[in-house]
């Protein structure tokens, strides 16, 4: 069933251009001041290369430098008072870069006391993104062929409406969920290894819908997090350590009387699920 999602995603990461030609790389920096912003669409696209997300210095609504190959991609860098744009254009958005991907680099800072709608899509990376003390009120993280680490190493300084994750062929973590202040928590993965932590300061009960389609998966709870998981499998085992059947759901032991309740569906097609509790 979401196999079929996966392959236009595999051939593409797949697929490189024998002769890449030369090459002009150029390293460009560009920040703009902060000026009383309350709230902000920021959308970031990035295709190949190194990519790291961080919270910006006071004072500073963004940062971004950005190494890239001038002769087939150009630097995005848009702001109209609501919308900002960050990121490169040209080349398929660099996912045909193939072998030679690692050499670009993107590197930005986000203001941390601006309310955001933060949209990130990115294709061949090696992504290590800290969200931590940003004002963030919705998330979308979209990959392709990546190597992600999604960390919150910060209470989120608002609430948010809904966090989503779209993985395809990748290896993706991510750490300090909790932090997010998010009611709800989506991530639909496709082929690969996913470890999703739950740790963090947890404000609000919130529900989790995890999809896989083949890998492995774990799920990584802290103690005296209240834990309810439901389970639809065609071929997945489960490993439930810490949790206990109740009819048609598994339960953590302090479910009832644990101060934040996390609700987990999972729909697993092929691979491996594994429960694990930390301190």
């Amino acid at each position: 069933m979401r196999l079929a999602r996966l392959l236009p995603l595999l051939w593409i990461g797949a697929w490189a251009p024998a002769n890449l030609g030369a090459q002009s790389w150029r390293t460009v920096s560009m920040s703009r001041q902060a000026s009383g912003e309350k709230q902000l669409d920021v959308q970031i696209r990035y295709g190949a290369g190194r990519f790291t997300v961080g919270p910006a210095e006071p004072g500073l609504l963004y940062k971004m430098q950005l190494r890239y190959d001038e002769d087939a991609f150009e630097p995005v860098s848009e702001f109209d008072g609501r919308r900002l744009r960050l990121g490169v254009e040209g080349g398929g958005e660099g996912i045909r870069l193939g072998k030679n991907r690692s050499n670009g680099e993107l590197e930005i800072e986000l203001a941390r006391n601006v309310e955001m709608d933060l949209d990130l899509k990115f294709g061949a990376v090696r992504a290590d993104l800290d969200l931590g003390g940003l004002a963030l009120t919705s998330l979308e993280l979209s990959t392709g062929a990546s190597e992600s680490v999604v960390n919150v190493s910060e209470p989120n300084a608002a609430s948010m409406r809904r966090a989503s994750f779209e993985v395809g062929a990748a290896d993706f973590t991510a750490r300090h969920l909790g932090n997010l202040n998010a009611r709800n928590i989506e991530v639909d993965a496709g082929v690969g290894e996913v470890t999703l932590w739950f740790n963090g300061d947890w404000q609000q009960d919130a529900a989790v819908a995890v999809n896989m389609g083949l890998g492995s998966l774990e799920l990584r709870f802290p103690e005296g997090l209240g834990v309810r998981l439901t389970k639809k499998s065609f071929l997945s085992s489960l490993d439930s350590e810490g949790l206990v059947k109740r009819g048609d759901a598994y339960y953590s032991l302090d479910w009832d009387t644990a101060q934040h309740q996390v609700t987990v569906d999972l729909d697993a097609a092929f691979g491996s699920v594994r429960v694990v509790w930390v301190r």
